[in-house]
This record gives structure tokens, sequence and C-alpha cells, in this order.
């Protein structure tokens, strides 16, 4: 799967606002995963599960760095990812499924923060993205 140059402007478009507030959108999208799929708790039972607590907000906003550092470089996602997939495949052995649920959990939260702005082809183009990244993470699995 690729990014069409119409997905990276989407993607970059839409994003400006995510980034800009890193804790707040990770932390909601963490916190959808873990009440909608409970079974992605199991990677974190030393943190307070309730919403906004502080290991939920720091852990959301590494999420959404990685993330951003994958939309400024949409011409080479894999190396913006490399460290953090092996991360996950060789030491945390984060079981592949709970990206697919994170994608999803954080397209939701972008939908209730943007909108106006998340337009049926952004929306489109940003599944895309996490879709690939979610690809990339789980590359070194193999």
């Amino acid at each position: 799967m690729t990014l069409t140059d119409n997905d990276k402007a989407h993607v970059k478009s839409i994003w400006a606002h995510v980034c800009s507030h890193p804790e707040e959108f990770g932390a909601e999208a963490l916190y959808r995963m873990f009440v909608a799929y409970p079974t992605s708790k199991t990677y974190f039972p030393h943190y307070d599960m309730h919403a906004g607590s502080e290991q939920i907000r720091a852990h959301g906003k590494k999420v959404v760095t990685a993330l951003s550092d994958a939309v400024a470089h949409l011409d080479n996602i894999g190396g913006a990812l490399a460290k953090l997939s092996d991360l996950h495949a060789q030491k945390l052995r984060v079981d592949p499924v709970n990206f697919r649920y994170l994608a999803q959990c954080l397209l939701v939260t972008i939908a209730a923060h943007c909108r106006g702005q998340l337009t049926p082809e952004i929306l489109v183009s940003l599944d895309k993205f996490l879709t690939l990244c979610g690809k990339i993470l789980t590359s070194k699995y193999r």
C-alpha cells in the first residue's frame, strides 16, 4: 500500500491539528481502546486506567509524537518507525491486532474533534496512513 500525493496532503492537513494537541488526542484514543478492547490493557498492568490519568496522557503523547514523526516523513514512514517497530516486535511483543484497534480509536477521536475538517477523502487517506503505520510496526514480527 502506498500513499498518493493527495493522501499525503490530506494526512498533513488534518495532522496539523492533531499534533498541536498530542496528549489530548493520544490519551483519548488510548482510553477509547482500553474501554472498547479490554484485552489491550494487558500490556499496561501498572497503569492507572482512569480517563485522563497521567500515565495514559504520557503514553498517548508518545503515540501521537511517533505518528507525527511518520507524518513528517511520509516518503519514508518505514525509516521513521523502524526503532519503534523493533521495540514492539522484539521487546514488548505487542499483539499486532492492537495497532489496528488503536488506529480505529484514533480515527474516532479525530472525527470527534475535527468534525468540520474531516471530509470523507481525508478520512480515507488517514485510514490508509494509519493502516500503513500498523503494517510497518508489525513488519518485524515475521
